[in-house]
């Protein structure tokens, strides 16, 4: 099942049960997909889907930062009920053991030891499937041995 098809459904069964901040986030994220097909004037990929809700999570990440610094408690328990119900719509993040394969096999591709390029080739293998800043951690430890 596509994941535009399950954030559709979820969105119909949190209108039925009237669950606000389910129903809140959901709209927020139909809202920016809309946006970006807009954008684009076509159907989404699964790939720009995976993206829009990674960029959503990321700013997410940036005000729950925002908020601890603040010490407002009850808007950091929302903003984390919020990102933890986007994640649920990502695909399962890669294990570090593959993840590692993965950057190792990118790395030894690459013509040179530039840390610039190892990381052009390991994002492009990953894929959007981790993190960038985990790669990073592990093209850097792999370039310095």
């Amino acid at each position: 099942m596509s994941i535009l098809i399950q954030i559709d459904q979820d969105f119909k069964e949190a209108m039925k049960a009237k669950e606000e901040v389910v129903l809140s986030t959901l709209r927020l994220v139909r809202t920016a997909l809309k946006n970006k097909q807009i954008d684009l004037q076509r159907e989404l990929s699964e790939q720009e889907v995976t993206a829009v809700l990674k960029t959503m999570i990321k700013q997410y990440q940036d005000a729950l930062t925002d908020f601890q610094s603040a010490g407002r408690q009850d808007l950091v328990e929302r903003q984390q009920k919020e990102i933890d119900l986007i994640a649920k719509y990502l695909p399962p993040a890669l294990s570090t053991e593959a993840l590692e394969k993965m950057v190792r096999d990118a790395i030894a591709e690459a013509p040179t030891k530039d840390v610039g390029k190892a990381m052009g080739l390991a994002m492009k293998a990953v894929n959007g499937r981790a993190d960038g800043n985990q790669v990073r951690t592990i093209v850097q430890r792999l370039l310095s041995e």
